[in-house]
């Protein structure tokens, strides 16, 4: 990121109305660490109409928003992108229109920075797509999982697809290697799930009666030796939900590094697989303006499927 050498004062613009102010600022401030937006903003360095506000004030139109020149500290600067991954980025767009775009996000990149994470794809890409001035996710995906993600490009657009997401709109499908035959008559898991500290500071997802409701609804695609490749569609939007659900299951996904087993490791090794085995292979959504549904499909990477030819040797 360019650092800032004077103060800036950016009038609010029609497609910016109703942003929070660390959004707008996470997406001037390409490359900025969100803890250095909020520090700002604590601070009262970042003004509104030349008075204080809080990092969830919503903006009006017209508001003038006073930037204070940035220096960032080297341990603090989120890291230039890279060509190969500034390469990466623009080989993995699906399909894009006038204000959304669906991403095959790629396996072992975080969709944000931070923990640790001196650059997610997120940030990332607002360093790539200078054209833009509106970015956000929205939805997650894990950092182990590749496959479609959505992305808006303008104020607007993440409102409508935001509210599609709320109101089941938005349907997400998944392909995933778990351990063990699958029974082809279990084609729902239902398990309550809590999120909770598993002591290093890594967020965890458990069981319990006492969590929040969670439904995933699994098919058989293809049966192997010792595996099964099946559909997973997340009914509910739990963190981890997939993998802790099949884990309750008795079949762990293979590639699993927090809910798996060492049988589950023994057979991803045996097959090749050095990553989490989970894939949002496809993406159904309404199109923000016109309410059309848009379909797209990610493919399996070229890693993924020679796991699975792998797989079928083996039979």
């Amino acid at each position: 990121m360019a650092e800032g050498r004077e103060v800036q004062w950016v009038e609010v613009t029609e497609g910016q109305v109703g942003q929070r102010v660390d959004n707008f600022l996470m997406s001037r401030l390409k490359g900025a660490p969100r803890s250095l937006v909020y520090r700002i903003v604590r601070k009262g360095e970042v003004r509104v109409n030349k008075k204080r506000v809080k990092a969830d004030t919503r903006l009006a139109l017209g508001d003038l928003v006073r930037i204070p020149p940035l220096k960032l500290a080297p341990q603090e600067a989120v890291r230039e992108v890279s060509d190969n991954l500034r390469n990466l980025l623009a080989g993995s767009v699906l399909l894009e229109g006038p204000d959304w775009m669906v991403l095959n996000k790629p396996s072992g990149l975080a969709v944000h920075g931070g923990s640790g994470v001196k650059i997610g794809l997120i940030e990332a890409l607002r360093q790539v797509r200078e054209d833009l001035d509106f970015l956000e996710l929205v939805h997650r995906l894990d950092r182990d999982t590749s496959g479609c993600l959505l992305l808006a490009k303008s104020r607007p657009a993440l409102l409508a697809l935001n509210q599609s997401l709320k109101q089941h709109k938005m349907n997400k499908q998944y392909l995933a290697l778990v351990a063990g035959r699958w029974p082809a008559r279990r084609d729902f898991v239902s398990a309550r799930l809590d999120r909770y500290d598993a002591g290093n500071g890594e967020r965890r997802v458990r069981v319990d009666p006492q969590g929040k409701v969670a439904r995933t609804r699994f098919g058989v695609r293809e049966t192997f030796a010792g595996a099964t490749l099946v559909e997973a569609e997340p009914i509910t939007g739990r963190t981890h939900q997939i993998r802790v659900h099949a884990a309750h299951a008795g079949h762990v996904l293979l590639g699993d590094d927090k809910y798996g087993t060492r049988e589950g490791a023994r057979l991803g090794c045996e097959l090749g697989l050095d990553r989490l085995f989970l894939h949002a292979a496809s993406l159904t959504f309404p199109e923000p303006t016109s309410q059309r549904p848009v379909q797209i499909r990610a493919p399996l990477d070229d890693a993924l499927e020679t796991v699975l030819d792998k797989a079928r040797r083996r039979q």
